[in-house]
């Protein structure tokens, strides 16, 4: 029934920039808000031949027979088979009883996606999207719509919106109240045209006008040396079906590296697929991870012995480090080919199926747990780091967190081998002593 196993959407990242706090997308997608005109002009407009109410029964069904957790939070699936029988005049009807029903689990992540929705799912998976090129969530605290980031060279980034702004208007109205989605909505328009932000900085209200453009996703932003013996890889999302080919790209341009840096910090999660895949690149044996079904069947996935690199390795993770990148982390420590540096990480241990309905809308469905190599189940736990490097509210504001988090600022442009970031330091250190020490693992690229 489902057509991807997805290990993101939603997550919570972590983000100390202007004393913003923890921000969490409160079981919605981590989003980059976006739009096409061919969604534009489709509305809820969709075939007659859709009744709502067999809208409504295909996801309960779905869940009745695809829901990982067989008690259904403690209640009889079955009561909610008719409930709305006879009720649904339209297919918002439908849309509105679904995530009622889909209420009734307790599961952020098993969650119902209207059109446009699961189009920009959709859009982030084919790594094609049209919009500003942000990442907003929710303020835990203040509930306020939160920039998580802009990516770099969009119109959001050279418009310059920052990490951690509260966007505050959109075309004039209040975000408050707004969810993620909403606030995407609102955000959403023809490629070409222009949005009108007011977002809020430092308390001060700032408008800035944005004109929509293709947005450029890659999932390995930065592939370069740091220094003569230690490359670094930056991968930013397992959601692209273009991850793979990227890391692979990033391993080969490194070839002359005596040891490797991957930086999963704030990497929400993707595909399950990319996960498995990109932990194949660096494991010559071992468990991936194992999969863990409502009826407890336990089904392994085992490193198909085939490694593109197997030089020192150090990962970095923080508390935005989430799902796939838990699988990799878990992978690769577990199975004595990495150490991890940083912090904490988020905590996301379920895999959700994708299944798109016949109006164009979709539902996210969490078909699985999954445990690492050893057996741990690290949902809402986490994997701690071996070397633990956290940061203050002053390294930020002494510009020494994730050097990706900084606008240009003088014309002067942060880097990663600007030696100022203190959790790539420490990888970077950790990596040099392997390489020093004669690391067994620092074997060979292929």
């Amino acid at each position: 029934m489902s057509w991807k196993h997805l290990l993101a959407f939603p997550v919570v990242i972590s983000l100390a920039l202007g004393g913003s706090g923890l921000l969490s997308a409160q079981g919605q997608t981590d989003y980059i808000a976006s739009s096409s005109d061919v969604r534009l002009a489709h509305g809820l407009a969709v075939a007659p031949s859709i009744q709502p109410e067999g809208l409504y029964h295909r996801v309960w069904r779905l869940i009745k027979e695809d829901y990982y957790e067989p008690s259904f939070a403690g209640q009889s699936w079955d009561r909610w088979e008719h409930r709305y029988d006879g009720k649904l005049k339209n297919l918002e009807d439908a849309h509105k009883a679904i995530e009622t029903m889909l209420a009734s689990l307790g599961d952020r992540y098993t969650r119902f996606l209207d059109r446009d929705a699961f189009d920009d799912e959709k859009s982030q998976i084919d790594a094609k999207l049209y919009g500003i090129g942000v990442q907003i969530g929710i303020d835990l605290e203040s509930k306020k719509v939160i920039v998580v980031t802009p990516i770099e060279d969009t119109p959001a980034y050279k418009a310059g919106i920052l990490a951690a702004d509260e966007l505050t208007e959109i075309d004039g109205k209040s975000t408050k109240g707004f969810n993620v989605e909403e606030a995407a909505k609102h955000i959403r328009g023809a490629i070409n045209t222009p949005v009108n932000l007011v977002v809020t900085r430092g308390g001060k209200r700032i408008k800035i006008k944005v004109v929509r453009a293709e947005i450029a996703i890659k999932a390995v932003p930065t592939a370069k040396m740091l220094d003569s013996d230690v490359g670094y890889i930056r991968l930013s999302s397992f959601i692209s079906q273009q991850a793979n080919r990227e890391m692979k790209e990033a391993i080969s341009k490194l070839a002359g590296a005596k040891g490797i840096v991957l930086d999963l910090r704030d990497n929400p999660g993707g595909l399950l697929t990319n996960a498995i895949d990109i932990s194949n690149m660096f494991l010559d044996s071992g468990n991936i991870l194992s999969t863990v079904d409502r009826d407890g069947y336990k089904t392994p996935a085992q490193s198909d012995g085939h490694p593109l690199c197997m030089k020192p390795l150090a990962l970095l993770i923080n508390k935005g480090s989430a799902s796939a990148s838990e699988i990799t982390s878990g992978a690769l420590h577990d199975n004595n080919r990495a150490i991890l540096v940083g912090a904490r990480t988020f905590g996301k241990g379920l895999v959700q199926g994708i299944n798109k309905l016949e109006d164009g809308s979709g539902v996210n469905v969490t078909i699985a747990r999954y445990l690492t190599p050893n057996d741990t189940d690290i949902h809402k736990k986490g994997i701690s780091p071996d070397v633990t490097v956290e940061l203050s509210e002053q390294d930020l504001k002494d510009k020494k967190g994730p050097w990706w988090l900084e606008k240009p600022t003088a014309g002067v442009r942060r880097s990663p081998e600007d030696g100022k970031d203190l959790q790539l330091k420490a990888a970077l250190e950790a990596v040099h002593k392997r390489i020093t020490e004669g690391d067994h693992l620092a074997v060979h690229m292929h």
